[in-house]
């Protein structure tokens, strides 16, 4: 399935929504690829970086959802995002919505460039290398 498909069949009040999400992650990472695959048991759409899942896109009964790693391992962005996106619930890794104002897309924007130069795979090298010094 395309994820032009995927978003298609979604509630018609969060397309366009998940298409603008879309096209800014797209956009402003260009190190990750787009892939409909399921997590955490529900199909969505998850952008791979080289060697690791970077964000994921998806659409629930109550709400749709940004997973997104580099904010989970980032606590300098988690906390900037959860004051510039105030209206919108932050978990560990991920955002919670319901619509386009809890989601600014001017901020989106500012929020996956900045995710776009972090790289996850060089972080899980040092983890490696930090958990292999210790044992």
């Amino acid at each position: 399935m395309s994820i032009s498909e995927f978003i298609s069949t979604q509630p018609e009040d969060r397309q366009e929504l998940l298409f603008q999400l879309h096209e800014v992650i797209i956009q402003q990472d260009k190190t990750v690829t787009p892939v409909i695959a399921p997590m955490m048991g529900k199909e969505m759409i998850i952008y791979n970086a080289p060697e690791s899942f970077k964000y994921a896109l998806a659409s629930v009964r109550k709400h749709m959802s940004l997973h997104i790693l580099p904010m989970y391992v980032s606590p300098v962005l988690y906390e900037k995002y959860k004051a510039l996106l105030k209206e919108a619930n932050f978990q560990k890794g991920c955002i919670n919505f319901k619509s386009k104002d809890e989601m600014p897309l001017k901020i989106i924007k500012e929020l996956i460039a900045d995710c776009s130069k972090i790289d996850l795979r060089a972080i899980r090298e040092n983890q490696l290398k930090s958990k292999s010094k210790n044992t």
